[in-house]
Parts: C-alpha cells; structure tokens; sequence
C-alpha cells in the first residue's frame, strides 16, 4: 500500500488530479503518520480538526476543476511563525499559551497556493541552537537514527521531512538553521536571499539575519515551497522589490561552463574525514558534469563565528526585550513589585540558552563595550559580506562547501560545552552575515549510516542557479533517494 504521506509534490499532484486519492485522504495519512511517530517529537502542535476541515473545502476546489500550484499538499509551519488560531511558542515557555491574531505572510502565501497545514513544528527555544535540545517541550530526534539530534534550530522541520511525515515544512535561517538540520536529516534545505521572503509574522531572533526557508525530499519540491513564499511584503521593510523567477525551469537544466568555487578555508584541519571524502567526490562529480572547480579563498571564515556572537546575541537583547510579564506571555505569580516581577517572568519563563543569548547581547550593547565589540563585528561583517562579492564578481558562479564540520552528533554531546555547539555553524554563518542564498542536499553518508550535507552559496537574488546545480548533482546521484527506515 502507498504510504501517502511520503509522496512528492509531483506524485500528490498527479493522485489528485487523477482521484487515486482525496485531500482528506492525504491529509489524514500525514496527521496519522506524525501520531505514529510522535516518539521524534517534530511537532508542538497537531492541528487535526482544522487540517481536515481544509482538505474538505480543497476536494470541492479540486471537483471544481480549480488549480493551484501547491493545491492540497501538507505542509507543517515552523513554531516561531505566527498562524492565527493556532498557538506559537517559539519552542519557549514564555509563549506557551500565546495564540497569534493573524498569519505570517509566508503562512498566507502557502494558504492561497493551496497548502493543507498539520501542525507547529518543534525548534530550539526562540531558534536560538544547533542540535533542536534548547526547546521547551523536549528535544527533536533524528529520524535516520532517534540518538542523534536532528540539528537545529529548525530540527522538528527537517526530521518531519525525513521521516516523510509531509512533503514539505518551512523553517527559518539566522545562521544555518534550515541548511544544517537539512544535512543532519538528509534532505534538501534552502535559505534564500535576505529581503527575498516576508519576516511579518516571523517572531524576531536576530532581525538582520533572520530568513524564512523551505524543506522538502528533493530540488524540485524545495523550489515549488520556495517559489510561493517569495515577493517583496509592504508589512516587512526589509522584503525587497526584486523580480521572482520561475524556479522550477531551473530543473534539468545544464551546468556545462558554470564555475564552482571551492573555498579554501572551508576544506580544514576541523573538517570530519568522512565527509570532507563526500564532499571531495561530488566536486568530481559536478566537474564531470562539465563545471569548472575553481578555487577561491574567503579570508575572514574564521572571524564569522565570533562576529555572528555578538552581533546576535545584541539583536536578540533588544528583540526579546518586549517579554516582560506584563503585556504578554509567561508572568510569575505572586504580588510582585516591578522589577521582581520582570526578573522573575523572564527568568521562569526563558530557558539557559536563550538568557546565555540575552546576556550577551544585553553586555555587548552597553555603554563602555559597544565601540569594542558591536561597532567592531559591524565592521567585520563588512568584510566577509566583501569576500564573498571578489569570489562572484571574478572568480565564481555558485560556491561549494560542507555544509557542517562534522554529522550529526548524539544528543546530550554537546549541551555541556556551548563553544563547541556554536562551531558547528562555522561553515553556514558566513552566508548569514553577507545575507547570501545557501542551500543544503545530501552528498553522502559516513560509515554508521549517518547523512553528510553539500552546501552551495549562490551571488544574491540567484536561488536560480542553487536548484540548477543542485538538480543537476541531485540527477547525477541517488543520495535524495535514501530514507530512514521509518519512511522506507
């Protein structure tokens, strides 16, 4: 019998045009499956009564003869996007009982193309992690292997993907958290351009790094989910007016002429052998596919890490600064004065990482510090965002990287040392702080069967290029093809 809930866009399109299948059918078979598998922890939230609601309203559209570009495919919503009606923690316990008002524009922009949402998925408190063990309501696991963390922040969105729970998630991207948990869990992942998909309604992290993205099995998915979310929002000052290409006409086409960087400082003494062998072999690969490999250097990698530290952290001061006990979310009990009232209520209600995170930023800005440390990240900032513009504008077409240092690791490993933890982004950072597109796809897996990520970092605006080389290596490989066995 076919598993409904692990079919691709393609395959769901082609069933219900065709009434192998309803709506209610699909979305039934995803809402049971993420039941099923409830022991990975992917969603906060399951919202069956309104899925089902959804889906018998998509069959009349169907019977009707209506299309859409992403009509009745189920779709699961990152838990730090707002949806109205259903409840939006943040992964934090601060937001526990916060139920939005309205969509997040991305949310609308799925709803008019014909999404089904099932639920909330589960992340590392206020996206703030790498290994999806920061949330409130318990950590993801890895579908590929439940000892090992999915990645983070948007862990429950990467491993429901795996776990073919629904064909597509979204999640969102302040340092690699869309491309880390993709390569974690085997699957494709897309940050795009920073302006290129509306942060309305996306509770804020680090607001000059935050970007929404899309998950799915393989490129083309990942470019239809990509493709209804983008567009400049006048509720978002930072979304910009750029035209939005056809994606999908990307797939297929061919990269023969096209130059790969490979950057020198990502191919170092920290990178894991097992996967910097993948890595090295779908170089050759994509040489063989008639792209030229061409080495270029980015000179500042080492300095992003520590950069995207202070800079963060400040924004992520100033952000949650708004949770305070009094106007929403968590408020201590008690007759309390004022200032007791603030210390305590974000202190109940934020978890270690978060007031790590806060801290930090809160030192960072303050008066004494902020020439020494903020003014002097800008300034470094300024720098890679440079680095990367030599290597396009007379070097490269597209760059290749690892995605992480090293695969997925087991969980409880790394909670104790937050240094360690942090340079697992070392490679995905960079992309942030330039506001360049990055997407993750699986190259391989290391010898206990865990996945290995490919990175590819495109010019800005050019997520067209990422999903041509990334289709065209995804043609040339079967990686996109192996599933956990949950999802066999």
């Amino acid at each position: 019998m076919t598993d409904l809930a692990s079919l691709s866009i393609s395959a769901i399109r082609e069933g219900l045009q065709s009434k192998q299948f309803s709506c209610v059918e699909l979305t039934t078979a995803a809402l049971d499956k993420a039941e099923k598998l409830r022991s990975l922890n992917c969603f906060i939230e399951l919202s069956r009564t309104a899925a089902l609601e959804d889906a018998k309203q998509i069959d009349s559209l169907l019977k009707a003869g209506k299309q859409a570009p992403l009509l009745g495919v189920p779709v699961g919503i990152k838990d730090v996007i707002c949806t109205k009606g259903v409840r939006t923690t943040a992964g934090s316990k601060i937001l526990e009982n916060f139920i939005p008002p309205y969509d997040a524009t991305v949310v609308r922009k799925l709803k008019i193309a014909g999404t089904v949402s099932i639920g909330k998925l589960n992340m590392d408190e206020f996206a703030m992690g790498s290994s999806n063990e920061n949330s409130a309501y318990g950590p993801v696991k890895n579908p590929w292997n439940p000892e090992f963390v999915p990645g983070g922040s948007s862990g429950g969105s990467a491993a429901a993907v795996a776990a073919g729970i629904c064909p597509i998630t979204l999640g969102t991207d302040t340092g690699g958290s869309i491309r880390q948990p993709a390569a974690f869990c085997g699957i494709v992942g897309l940050k795009p351009t920073y302006g290129r998909v509306s942060r309305y309604g996306v509770i804020a992290y680090a607001s000059s790094l935050d970007q929404v993205g899309g998950f799915a099995s393989n490129v083309r998915d990942c470019a239809l989910v990509i493709q209804a979310i983008c567009g400049q929002d006048p509720n978002d000052a930072t979304s910009v007016n750029q035209p939005v290409p056809d994606f999908e006409k990307s797939i297929g086409q061919s990269v023969k002429g096209l130059r790969i960087g490979i950057p020198r400082e990502y191919f170092v003494s920290g990178l894991e052998s097992e996967t910097e062998s993948a890595l090295r072999k779908a170089i050759a690969t994509i040489e063989g596919l008639g792209a030229i490999p061409v080495e270029i250097s980015l000179p500042h990698t080492e300095l992003a890490v520590s950069v995207y530290y202070i800079l963060a952290p400040a924004e992520a001061s100033s952000n949650l600064a708004r949770y305070d006990g009094i106007r929403y979310g968590h408020r201590a009990s008690g007759d309390l004065d004022l200032k007791t009232l603030y210390s305590r209520s974000r202190s109940e209600g934020f978890g270690k990482e978060v007031q790590r995170r806060i801290l930090v930023g809160t030192y960072v800005l303050s008066s004494g510090y902020y020439d020494a440390y903020y003014l002097k990240a800008q300034k470094v900032r300024s720098l890679i965002v440079q680095d990367f513009q030599n290597a396009f504008k007379d070097k490269c077409d597209v760059i290749l990287a690892p995605t992480a240092p090293d695969v997925a690791f087991k969980l409880g490993e790394r909670v104790s040392d937050p240094l360690k933890m942090y340079l697992n982004d070392i490679f995905t950072i960079p992309v942030n702080l330039a506001g360049l597109p990055g997407m993750s796809l699986p190259c391989g897996f290391t010898s206990n069967g865990l996945p290995i990520g490919l990175q590819l970092i495109g010019k800005p605006w050019d997520e067209a290029t990422l999903f041509q080389v990334a289709s065209a290596y995804e043609s040339a490989t079967e990686w996109h093809t192996k599933k956990p066995s949950m999802n066999a």
